[in-house]
């Protein structure tokens, strides 16, 4: 059973930047693209961004330019750098793993809020 520890949201000012982290265990990772989606309060759970075993990355436009996800084979461990925040940032935030056959598994969640 795959387990999630997810770190690093919490309140920002608008512009400001933050790091989420995401250990995941109990799987191998080599099989599974990780990656982060959100959920604003009243919207559909949508994609932020996702990187495949082989580093290829997938963001989704709106964060396009501003955002960076990284991943730590060693620490089973992907990490998503946020900068240049704005208000409709805030959601909670997903971390997920997506198997080679589609399918999502996910964290708890974390809350990002981008308010001044």
């Amino acid at each position: 059973q795959v387990q999630f520890m997810e770190s690093g949201g919490g309140l920002v000012k608008p512009g400001g930047s933050l790091r989420l982290s995401c250990v995941a265990t109990g799987a191998d990772l080599s099989f599974y693209a990780m990656g982060w989606y959100r959920q604003a309060p009243g919207k559909q759970r949508e994609l932020v961004a996702l990187i495949s075993h082989g580093g290829v990355t997938n963001y989704a436009d709106s964060v396009k330019g501003r955002s960076s996800i990284s991943r730590d084979y060693a620490k089973d461990t992907v990490y998503l750098q946020m900068d240049s925040l704005k208000l409709e940032d805030t959601a909670v935030y997903y971390c997920t793993l997506r198997s080679q056959m589609g399918g999502m598994t996910w964290g708890q969640g974390t809350q990002v809020t981008v308010a001044s």
